[in-house]
């Protein structure tokens, strides 16, 4: 009687342990990477349709050059934002530029940052209300152990600048090598978990989401010391080759690379016929090989499964897709889409 006392005691101790890092609710949010534009009135139905409630917009990138030096490029006004959603200002700096800063000049760029961020929140077409509010910034690097410190100095002043919360993305590797990669200083991390291979490598597997490269970083429980969410990838592209060299990537899904193109082998296509596409300025020929990547239902719903198991997550956590398209509405039922953020609550 005792050790069936004491097992039903260590089950339920067990049981208690696992709920701790049950996700309770799961803040709906996309990633939206598209400038100069406002959102298209396909997308705007599809997000109320699905309750999403956070918009991670990606306002500019920046970058480093010896005549300019630290540089904002792709800058992206966003027009007519539904007041329904959370804006999150997203930039993407690029890790090279901290070879060429020191302290004094990231001062500097931080209160660039800052500036251009509140700028463009208040810009709008008619002038007669703010563009949108927001009281989170997330920054996008992926930076490197040779990088973190100048990386981390960088966030400490945006944060100090701009008295928003701070988040910024986490790529598995960091993740996992904690002790080597460091811990950003910032309120909360973003998971990113896709485009874990580069895409000219390893022909045969997909570079946006291979499940067992992505296994290769979750494969033992741990907790990260900060707030974590997730990301996961909705979208595909296409890479051309032509003799054998890479070409550019292509916005076609592998069923529009089917209408003129045969499977030579899983993921690789040969052209069949002569083809252009954005208005004669991509022009694809006989005997072209194209790469077409994109990520099954099934494939997402695998990662989701392994991610649960795996990582530690708070009660509450935002699960974010990218990224936001109308195309993204063809290649994914609504109700596939609802699944992808229930998913980590059941």
């Amino acid at each position: 009687m005792k050790f069936l006392f004491f097992g039903i005691i260590s089950t339920l101790f067990l049981f208690s342990c696992n709920n701790n890092h049950k996700v309770e609710h799961v803040e709906r949010a996309f990633y939206y990477w598209k400038g100069n534009n406002s959102l298209s009135t396909i997308e705007e139905e599809e997000l109320s349709k699905l309750r999403v409630q956070k918009l991670y917009v990606k306002l500019f990138e920046v970058d480093y050059s010896e005549v300019r030096g630290n540089y904002p490029f792709e800058k992206n006004k966003i027009y007519s934002l539904p007041d329904s959603l959370k804006i999150v200002p997203t930039i993407f700096i690029k890790n090279d530029i901290f070879q060429h800063n020191n302290e004094k000049s990231l001062d500097v760029l931080a209160d660039n940052i800052v500036f251009l961020i509140d700028k463009y929140s208040r810009e709008n077409y008619n002038k007669t209300k703010r563009e949108f509010e927001y009281d989170e910034i997330q920054i996008d690097c992926d930076w490197t152990k040779s990088t973190k410190d100048k990386y981390f100095y960088l966030l400490k002043k945006i944060k100090e600048l701009s008295k928003k919360q701070l988040s910024c993305t986490l790529r598995l590797y960091a993740y996992k090598f904690t002790g080597e990669m460091g811990v950003p200083p910032v309120d909360k991390v973003t998971l990113m978990c896709y485009n874990l291979i580069k895409p000219l490598t390893q022909k045969s597997k997909n570079s946006i989401l291979d499940i067992d490269e992505m296994k290769k970083y979750l494969d033992t429980d741990k907790s990260y010391p900060i707030h974590l969410d997730i990301a996961l990838p909705v979208f595909y592209w296409a890479q051309l080759y032509q003799n054998n060299q890479f070409v550019e990537l292509l916005e076609l899904s592998t069923k529009e690379v089917k209408e003129f193109a045969k499977e030579t082998s899983p993921l690789w296509y040969q052209v069949e016929k002569d083809t252009s596409f954005n208005y004669g300025e991509t022009y694809i020929k006989r005997g072209d090989q194209i790469k077409s990547e994109e990520i099954s239902t099934q494939t997402i719903n695998e990662a989701i499964s392994f991610i649960k198991k795996h990582v530690k997550f708070d009660k509450e956590t935002t699960i974010t897709l990218f990224d936001l398209d109308e195309k993204t509405f063809k290649q994914y039922t609504n109700e596939e889409i609802s699944l992808f953020y229930d998913s980590f609550t059941k």
